[in-house]
């Protein structure tokens, strides 16, 4: 099977889906000629044109609420946020109009809108540009929110996502789009709420969010080495939670562990923390651990902002405790 790169499988993504379905678009700022910041859209404008392929201006809550309209109108709009710090800008459009429209509606509407945009430190871009803000979209009923955490995941959820009668969030790791994965030639999709058992274990289960997947596998392998088997699950989709295939891990190890790029304290570690200790409570050895990024402003300084986020060191120390029955906190 041919690697291609995350920023080539979101491309092939959209090209494959915009011929498919000529009510598509794409909109946002630097989406065409310059391809995005990013270069994630290169030759798309060439193909399709300007009038599917949407330079706006530095004007955020403006070419939202367009694509919002657009969307209950009969057409599937994909914005491109530049930053996903830049979703305060648009938190009115999407979470009080398109995550809405079809319940307010009594179900006569619907906005099938994909919102793509990243997150992610230890890029050097400072507090602005550098946040993990998907906890903040999964609280809103109404949205569903993808995770991608390679190139196969990022192409099969994204064309599932500009399918979906519903609004999508996307976040893709900003650290990422250059790594190569395998992704078939041939079509498929991958469905939303199904989560991905990535390495098999029995010690302990370790969860990981988009680039935190490979946190976990880095730190599966420090573990492996020392005769402890831990299980590594992608959930793929934080909004809808495949929780089924969390707790029979769990069940099955009786400790885990949740990464997470978002900073920890009310965030997506907390939630699926709480599930697990919830649903999984008696076969638990240890109470579930949450790993998350430091709750700081993101610093510029690279000695500081390597600090903040989980790493695999990091989460192979907690777990080689967890196992041998040391009771720790998240701090």
């Amino acid at each position: 099977m041919r690697e291609i790169t995350l920023s080539q499988a979101v491309n092939e993504a959209l090209a494959e889906e915009m011929r498919r379905d000529p009510t598509t678009f794409i909109i946002g700022e630097d989406v065409a000629e310059a391809g995005t910041p990013f270069k994630i859209l290169s030759g798309l404008v060439e193909e399709f044109g300007t009038g599917r392929v949407v330079d706006t201006p530095i004007g955020e809550p403006g070419f939202m609420g367009l694509a919002v309209g657009a969307a209950m109108t009969g057409t599937r709009p994909i914005v491109d946020l530049m930053f996903g710090d830049f979703i305060f800008l648009i938190m009115d459009q999407l979470c009080n109009q398109a995550a809405k429209t079809h319940y307010m509606s009594g179900g006569k509407l619907t906005a099938p809108l994909v919102l793509r945009t990243n997150l992610g430190a230890t890029r050097r871009s400072g507090a602005q540009h550098s946040q993990s803000l998907h906890a903040l979209v999964a609280h809103i009923p109404g949205l569903k929110v993808a995770m991608p955490s390679s190139a196969y995941e990022a192409k099969g959820l994204l064309k599932t996502a500009i399918r979906d009668n519903n609004p999508v969030v996307i976040f893709e790791d900003k650290l990422m789009y250059q790594d190569k994965a395998e992704v078939p030639e041939e079509e498929y999709l991958i469905p939303f709420g199904v989560a991905n058992v990535k390495r098999v274990g029995s010690d302990i289960t370790l969860i990981g969010t988009s680039s935190m997947v490979q946190v976990a596998e880095a730190a599966a392998d420090i573990l492996a080495l020392e005769g402890i088997s831990a299980e590594v699950i992608d959930p793929r989709t934080i909004v809808p939670l495949d929780e089924d295939t969390l707790i029979k891990s769990v069940k099955k190890t009786s400790r885990a562990i949740v990464i997470d790029e978002g900073h920890q304290s009310y965030g997506i570690t907390g939630e699926i923390a709480s599930r697990l200790n919830e649903k999984a409570f008696y076969y638990l050895d240890a109470p579930v651990l949450r790993m998350g990024a430091m709750d700081v402003p993101i610093p510029f300084s690279p000695a500081l902002e390597d600090i903040t986020v989980p790493t695999p060191e990091g989460v192979a120390a907690n777990a080689r405790k967890l196992c041998a029955g040391e009771m720790i906190h998240a701090t």
